[in-house]
């Protein structure tokens, strides 16, 4: 009987204590799971009760650990893997969905403890054998400390496969199980987690380290992001087009905007998103550091020879040691440079101390984090702001799409002025354009001007939003179609959505996004407008000084028809006081988005360039530079961009209508254009002054602006004429800027 006792102890079951379960379905009665267990035979007459209810206590730790031997069983078989084959495709997958790599940890862990509780059973048959002592007293005395941990561990086990926990899941089961008041399960429960956590660690190291995901059975807070092109191609086919271009041209790019997403699911509590987003982006900085483009490995030599002595002693001192001549001929030495062994090392050394570690410490995971993070953004901050030159595309950027480079655009305007005057044609508007472009380029453009080569001029079809990522723009389309966004303005003509576009090496992509320029794009549409505007007032402005000197030359050879000269000029003085007004404000505009905003925003984000190494931080610099161009330049307020485009549609009417008097005098539409012109610049005054905007933070040199077009008052009493008297429209408003 001893004997029997001591092997149901280790799960084996006979004719004197047998499995309840089995004798039950025996009888054809049904039992549940929670109240499965070992008990003594119900004929053995010659126990007494006391002793009886002793025994089954004690006995019940055999079924326990019969259960948690059959789970670590279960879970540590990796016969899966042999029996692998082509043939059972199927068979092996539903296999394979039932593995877990985190289950396999935890089931190491508890057969550690069933090994604790193996050898105190064999103590205790060896003391029983050796001494004449008390049995029972004797088994639950060194059994003792067992009766607090294999019940709760059971317990543990019954949960993880009835709502079938795996993963991350499984880390915050066992983290919430560690909080309990019994020290000895506490350690326990602490060394499971310690085991899952080995497993989390070595992903880690796998994705952080060498960028590659390893995560067989899905169980990782990191993922490959869904393919959802397949339902959302219909909708978007350009963007599916797009999207497998570009992962035939460089994978490691789609890998970065589209490749992983954090799976929320399996992201632990403890783990602060914070830290999650950190992670994620780690690996996905070591993927590109460890597979540069073939375009990039080919250019890379010319860099190196341009390097300066000074900045390759400098190199050496930061722990990035130049190329050598040799290792060009070598592909994989470009990718060591840009992440070299030592920091690999380091990142791999820090997650070692994490794994070597008993306990989990939050404060220490998260330092590690955020130190493998800063490795990471810094070697890539030298990857595209020092290797790449973001400098130098960032000036080209502001150079053509922010309109610095005023001579060229001056140029492509006054050469293109003619063919503006005519709608475009669908089917030649932009070859059209690109005769005055380069002639603006011959003009403008010198020799040693490297970043001309990657902007092209782009004429989409009428109606359809502009996007500088689309590489091949059909040039014949509907013109039905309707902006059904915010940014769609009011159109001043067809020739509004002429376009840039600018072409992105790698690793550039990585920073300039296609979110990125399409900003860059709107920005550009509007500057390209209000020049647009400014130089037909200049112009029109000209055309009038022409011929009132052609009618002064004649009136002093023709005397005749002094009178004549006099009342034209006299007709003709309103509408230059008109023209001057219109002029005022949209110079005092142009000069306040050129130098106020887009300077001043320019210096500091050259600032921040200068002082940041992180290429995180250098994203949300650039990315806080275009939401103050947009934000200062109004583009985000839809009443302030209306009325700007209604002033620019009206000022170039205006100026069409001035020079066509001479042929088709029409006084009445003058008239109509220049009270349309009060009204809109009245309000717009008005609403620019208001404390939302002026008191505001968010225009900071916005009161400049305001002063320069207010600067004797005039706008202000206009403006409260206009919204406060109702008066009568005049033959030909006239201003008295005084």
């Amino acid at each position: 009987m001893l004997h029997e006792l001591l092997l149901s102890l280790l799960g084996y079951t006979g004719d004197l204590i047998i499995d309840e379960r089995e004798h039950q379905n025996s009888l054809g009665i049904p039992i549940s799971d929670e109240h499965r267990s070992f008990k003594l035979a119900p004929d053995i007459s010659f126990i007494q009760p006391s002793d009886r209810d002793l025994i089954e206590r004690i006995i019940s730790l055999g079924f326990y650990y019969r259960e948690l031997d059959r789970f670590a069983t279960k879970s540590r078989n990796l016969s899966w893997i042999r029996s692998a084959n082509p043939n059972n495709e199927l068979s092996n997958k539903n296999v394979q969905e039932k593995q877990s790599v985190y289950r396999r940890a935890i089931a190491n862990g508890i057969v550690e403890i069933l090994s604790v509780y193996r050898s105190a059973v064999l103590h205790i048959e060896q003391k029983l054998l050796s001494e004449s002592i008390p049995i029972l007293a004797t088994i639950t005395q060194g059994l003792n400390k067992f009766f607090v941990l294999l019940p709760p561990l059971y317990e543990l086990v019954l949960e993880i496969e009835r709502d079938d926990i795996r993963g991350g899941q499984l880390l915050n089961l066992l983290h919430k199980r560690c909080h309990c008041g019994v020290p000895e399960l506490q350690s326990c429960i602490q060394r499971l987690l310690w085991h899952g956590h080995q497993v989390m660690y070595n992903q880690l190291a796998s994705w952080v380290v060498y960028g590659i995901l390893q995560d067989q059975h899905g169980e990782f807070f990191i993922r490959r992001q869904e393919d959802r092109d397949v339902e959302h191609g219909s909708s978007n086919p350009d963007m599916s087009e797009k999207l497998a271009r570009l992962s035939t041209d460089d994978a490691s790019l789609t890998d970065w905007h589209l490749g992983f997403h954090i799976f929320l699911d399996m992201l632990p509590e403890y783990v602060h998103m914070r830290v999650a987003e950190s992670i994620l982006f780690a690996g996905k900085a070591i993927r590109v550091l460890r597979n540069p483009s073939p375009a990039f490995q080919f250019k890379d030599p010319v860099y190196n020879q341009q390097i300066p002595k000074g900045a390759q002693k400098n190199q050496v001192s930061t722990g990035r040691f130049p190329f050598q001549k040799e290792s060009f001929e070598d592909t994989n030495l470009i990718g060591e440079e840009l992440l070299p062994q030592s920091e690999a090392d380091k990142i791999e050394n820090m997650l070692r101390d994490l794994k070597e570690s008993s306990e989990f410490h939050k404060r220490s995971f998260e330092c590690a984090v955020d130190s493998i993070r800063a490795i990471a953004a810094s070697h890539l901050w030298q990857l595209v702001v020092v290797r790449a030159d973001l400098n130098g595309h960032l000036k080209a950027l502001k150079d053509y799409f922010l309109l610095a480079k005023g001579d060229f655009f001056q140029c492509f305007l006054e050469e293109s002025r003619q063919m503006m005057r005519l709608p475009p044609r669908q089917s030649t508007a932009e070859a059209d354009l690109m005769v005055p472009f380069q002639l603006a380029a011959i003009k403008t453009i010198g020799e040693e001007e490297k970043y001309f080569s990657r902007v092209s001029l782009r004429m989409p079809s009428f109606g359809s939003a502009v996007k500088s990522s689309q590489v091949d723009l059909p040039k014949t389309g509907s013109t039905s179609a309707s902006l059904s966004n915010a940014s769609s303005e009011i159109s001043l003509d067809g020739w509004d959505g002429i376009a840039l576009e600018y072409s992105v090496d790698w690793p550039l992509q990585l920073f300039f996004t296609q979110e990125v320029l399409s900003q860059y794009l709107r920005v550009f549409q509007y500057l390209l407008r209000l020049k647009r505007t400014q130089m037909e007032l200049e112009k029109s402005w000209a055309s009038v000084m022409h011929q009132d000197h052609t009618d002064f030359a004649k009136r002093r050879n023709d005397r005749l028809n002094c009178s004549v000269s006099q009342q034209r000029r006299q007709r003709f003085r309103p509408m230059w006081h008109v023209r001057e007004h219109m002029a005022f404000l949209i110079r005092n505009l142009q000069f306040y988005i050129q130098v106020d905003v887009i300077e001043s925003q320019w210096n500091v984000l050259q600032a921040h360039i200068r002082d940041s190494h992180d290429f995180t931080e250098l994203v949300g610099f650039h990315q806080e530079y275009l939401s103050a161009l947009i934000s200062q330049s109004f583009l985000d307020i839809g009443s302030v961009s209306r009325i700007l485009d209604s002033i620019m549609k009206l000022c170039l009417q205006f100026c069409w209508s001035i020079e066509n008097q001479e042929i088709n005098p029409n006084t009445s539409e003058l008239e109509h254009l220049t009270e349309e012109f009060n009204k809109k610049s009245n309000s717009l005054y008005t609403i620019l002054r208001s404390s939302r905007l002026a008191g505001s933070q968010r225009a900071p040199f916005l009161r400049r602006f305001l002063l320069r077009l207010n600067f004797n008052l005039f706008f202000e009493t206009t403006a409260q004429g206009v919204l406060n008297i109702v008066r009568p429209s005049p033959t030909l408003p006239v201003f008295n800027q005084q």
